[in-house]
């Protein structure tokens, strides 16, 4: 059994009892065969938004705590100028101790493994007192550089006492990153498995790296992105990852957004990254479900329960035939609907 079957069937044996992102979660963050530690369940982090500060920037930073954004990335890498990089690290540590985060997120885009700079990165970030949740790693483009970024993030990490593994979300921003994909989510669920430090549990399109790799020109549709957006949405889904669309440049034209990120909900993406706060709230009512929808899932959920207890196999609901793919998506939907309920 190849490694993909393997992780798949260990997958769906916990489908019935939990949602897409619970079955990674659970699956990351129960420990290792033999190892004798076992780790907290993760709490469900939704990432509608999922929002850029410079690490450099203090001012900034202290805003974090009055966005209510699902997501705050506090950057090291695009955002900040090669010569204030040593300055992001340290502001960013000491953002790390003293900002309240409440329910936002706390993550932390290091620069990426061939730049050079991502070994400092984590060790002036994970020095911190408090941990950040989730680190992102940009420019992916193969499962030998995933290798050595987890090798690298455990070592970072072996002496501190984690009650949680820390979330790990991977950019596709080339070709080469594209093409080699599945066999990155491959190994990121394999390593996650065995890993009591880390789980790799969501992508991130980065386009306008992307763009840049294979030459094209950005439309106001985003019609030449159309193939690389969708093979991701795949990808992840397959791998029961969170997929991230990409950013909407032109942060003034707010009904553009809108129905960029009506679409990309429509896509399969469960969020999309934004460049400054008059974003989030456009973007969060895009990717939360709507009460139509929840009342939908609860009763996929509700008759699902019903035909197991009476021994029955499939069934149809409101005219439609109910499998288990649509089952999960039922409960992934409720499980959305409550966490986000007090935003």
């Amino acid at each position: 059994m190849s490694v993909i079957q393997h992780c798949r069937s260990k997958l769906l044996q916990i489908a019935c009892s939990s949602c897409r992102v619970l079955q990674k979660i659970s699956l990351s963050t129960g420990g290792c065969q033999g190892s004798g530690i076992h780790l907290k369940p993760k709490r469900v982090t939704p990432r509608r938004a999922v929002l850029y500060i410079p690490g450099n920037d203090e001012r900034k930073l202290k805003k974090i705590e009055i966005l209510k954004v699902d997501s705050a990335v506090m950057d090291c890498e695009d955002g900040v100028a090669a010569n204030r990089k040593v300055e992001a690290r340290q502001t960013i540590k000491k953002a790390l101790d003293i900002l309240d985060f409440g329910r936002t997120e706390c993550i932390v885009r290091v620069n990426s493994v061939n730049s050079g700079l991502m070994e400092d990165d984590l060790k002036v970030v994970c020095d911190a007192e408090k941990l950040p949740q989730t680190l992102m790693i940009p420019k992916v483009n193969s499962a030998q550089e995933l290798a050595t970024i987890t090798h690298q993030v455990t070592t970072v990490l072996k002496n501190r006492e984690l009650t949680h593994k820390i979330s790990l979300i991977l950019f596709v921003e080339s070709a080469l990153g594209l093409i080699n994909l599945r066999e990155i989510c491959e190994k990121g669920t394999e390593f996650s498995l065995r890993s009591n430090t880390f789980s790799v549990d969501g992508l991130v399109f980065g386009s306008d790296d992307y763009c840049a790799d294979i030459g094209a020109k950005r439309s106001t549709d985003g019609w030449e992105l159309l193939y690389a957006r969708q093979k991701l949405v795949t990808l992840a889904k397959a791998f029961r990852l969170q997929v991230i669309d990409m950013v909407h440049i032109d942060y003034k034209d707010q009904e553009s957004l809108r129905e960029q990120s009506v679409k990309s909900s429509q896509m399969g993406f469960t969020g999309k990254q934004v460049i400054h706060p008059s974003q989030i709230p456009i973007v969060q009512k895009a990717f939360s479900p709507s009460p139509e929808y929840i009342e939908w899932a609860k009763g996929v959920i509700h008759a699902f329960e019903e035909h197991q207890a009476s021994g029955k196999g499939a069934f149809t609901y409101r005219g439609h035939m109910i499998d288990m793919p649509l089952l999960l998506q039922a409960r992934n939907v409720v499980q959305l609907a409550e966490v986000i309920h007090d935003w």
